[in-house]
């Protein structure tokens, strides 16, 4: 298993777990984004760097994602394409996505698109706390000590 970031979109804070969660349990993570991050020296920390444009770092998480990989990302579109992959999806606020929520996010989402673009101010997400860190990192160890004793 493999853990993979849609690293533009992801808080710092959230990477800094990621990164400490690999050296702990040696996991590989690999950060996909449209710039360069400044990650820790480390054989199983990677930053693929891709191309500007509209869903290019997406599309490349959807190209190396393997089954039974986790991803980490809030952009609901890329979370449907992965989970149709037969991989995971944590958001950086701890909300596992899967086969049972995601047409409910799609549906949301999509609606939320629809209101914007019709002029309705939705305000956006709440900003990103000290609660979404300790649900992402509870999330996260309650996650990876399942697959891990599953694995072995």
């Amino acid at each position: 298993m493999r853990i993979l970031v849609d690293a533009d979109a992801t808080p710092a804070v959230i990477k800094e777990i990621l990164f400490k969660t690999s050296n702990r349990l040696k996991l590989k993570v690999i950060l996909v984004a449209n710039q360069k991050m400044r990650i820790p020296k480390s054989d199983l920390i990677e930053n693929i760097v891709v191309s500007s444009g509209f869903n290019v770092a997406d599309d490349h998480i959807v190209d190396i994602v393997q089954e039974g990989d986790l991803v980490i990302t809030s952009d609901i579109p890329l979370a449907e394409r992965v989970i149709n992959k037969n991989s995971f999806v944590f958001t950086p606020r701890g909300e596992i996505l899967d086969d049972e929520n995601i047409g409910e996010r799609i549906a949301m989402r999509n609606l939320m698109e629809e209101l914007r673009s019709g002029g309705i101010d939705s305000g956006g997400p709440p900003p990103f706390g000290k609660k979404d860190k300790e649900e992402f990192t509870r999330q996260l160890d309650k996650f990876l000590t399942r697959q891990l004793k599953s694995s072995q």
